[in-house]
This record gives C-alpha cells, sequence and structure tokens, in this order.
C-alpha cells in the first residue's frame, strides 16, 4: 500500500535537537528521515524521494548552502527551510540565494516551525494545482514563449526549465505585461510574507529573470523605485 505521507528529509547534527525534530515531525504526521551530515544528507536525497527538505546550515561534510545547491541542481522543485543560529542578514541572504525558500533562525518553538511547513506545502499544492486548477495561459514575452504550466521559458535556440520561485515571479509579471506589479502584492502573493530578508530574496530572483531575458533588447523588467517592477515589452 502507498504511503501518502509528506515525506521530508531532515539533516541536523545536533545529536538533542535533531532528535526533537524528527520525532515532532513524526507526531504532526509527517515521515522524517534523519542525516546527521551534508554527505549523509546528500547521500539520501539521491537514493530517495522526499517532499521537503529541512538543512541546518552549520554541518559537517557538506555545509547547509552548498548541499541546498546540490540538492537544487537535481530537484528545481522541492522546498527547502534552513535552520540556523546565525542572524546576520548576509547569511539569511546567502541562504535565499542557494535555493531556499524559508529561513528559520535558532532557538524556534515547534509551532512556528509547523507553520512555515504547512505554509510551504499549501503554496506548493497550489502552484502545482492538485490537478483542480485550470491549465495557466502561455505567453509570448518579446522572441520568448513562456509555458507556466511546464515551467519553461524558450526562444527559437534553448528551451530553460525554471524553479517555481521564477516561474510563478515571471507568471505575475506576464499576467500585467506593462503593468507595475507592487513589491508587497508580489511577496505576499508568492512568498506568502513581505519581510525585508524575503524581499532581498526577490530581488535575486528578479536579476536572474533578467538574465534569462537578456538576449531580447526589446523585453525588460524595470525596477519602480519604491513600489515595484514592470515587464515592459516594446515590441
Amino acid at each position: 500500500m502507498k504511503n501518502n505521507k509528506t515525506r521530508i528529509l531532515l539533516v541536523e547534527d545536533d545529536s538533542n535537537l535533531s532528535s526533537v525534530l524528527k520525532d515532532y515531525l513524526e507526531m504532526m504526521d509527517y515521515e522524517a528521515v534523519l542525516a546527521k551530515d551534508g554527505q549523509e544528507g546528500s547521500d539520501y536525497f539521491k537514493k530517495g524521494s522526499f517532499d521537503l527538505c529541512i538543512l541546518d546550515v552549520m554541518i559537517p561534510q557538506i555545509d547547509g548552502f552548498a548541499l541546498a545547491k546540490e540538492i537544487r541542481a537535481k530537484d528545481h522543485y522541492i522546498p527547502i527551510i534552513f535552520l540556523t543560529a546565525k542572524s546576520m542578514k548576509e547569511d539569511r541572504i546567502a541562504g535565499f540565494k542557494s535555493g531556499c525558500d524559508d529561513y528559520i533562525t535558532k532557538p524556534f518553538s515547534s509551532e512556528e516551525l509547523s507553520l512555515r511547513i504547512q505554509a510551504i506545502l499549501k503554496r506548493c499544492e497550489l502552484e502545482d494545482g492538485g490537478g483542480q486548477q485550470p491549465r495557466k495561459q502561455v505567453h509570448r514575452i518579446g522572441k520568448y514563449v513562456f509555458d507556466p504550466n511546464n515551467m519553461t521559458l524558450a526562444d527559437k535556440s534553448d528551451t530553460r526549465t525554471l524553479t517555481k520561485k521564477e516561474a510563478a515571479l515571471l507568471q505575475l509579471l506576464s499576467e500585467n505585461k506593462n503593468r507595475l506589479v507592487s513589491r508587497e502584492y508580489a511577496l505576499k502573493s508568492i512568498w506568502g510574507d513581505d519581510d525585508y530578508f524575503i524581499g532581498r530574496s526577490m530581488d535575486v530572483f528578479i536579476t536572474k529573470l533578467r538574465k534569462y531575458l537578456k538576449n531580447d533588447e526589446h523585453v525588460k523588467i524595470t525596477n519602480v523605485h519604491g513600489s515595484g517592477f514592470k515587464l515592459e515589452i516594446s515590441k
């Protein structure tokens, strides 16, 4: 019989914390697989199938940032939450740059972790559609064709597969071509929050989208200072 529980990869080297977290996740009816270092986490991810990853940043063998990049190279879509004792904003920004979906600073409550997990899984479910939502419209962006259903951006010479966040952000901009999309609306629609650090994460994704669209001079994403962004198509 198929196990329909959400499967979580937990990578944490603190034996006391990892034991508590694993027990808590299982109490919440998740299936939790515990790895004690980055290499073990990498091995588990290569061999198994997971719905979400929770990674401590300061772990032996392979640190959390490097492990997240490795996971992202194999799976563009799986959500990642970082756990860390660090509170420096540079570390949080580095976490988002390496591909995480959320970031929790120790110490944290089990309730906070549970709410973060539920919010991310719900967003993923909405993005996947659960087989209930109609297919999204394919968008022509200058010489590019953006297919939000398959999360691809293509021109005559190449097809690029986008991450969920990249596709969701480009979808929002495409639906509002040549119109301002406010930062607050974009952040709450895609990330579910509009705090400073998530805002910096969105700036990273905007930079990536600009790079993907750079070969068409008639297409640009402009930054309207203090307000938001606009996907401008002049032809």
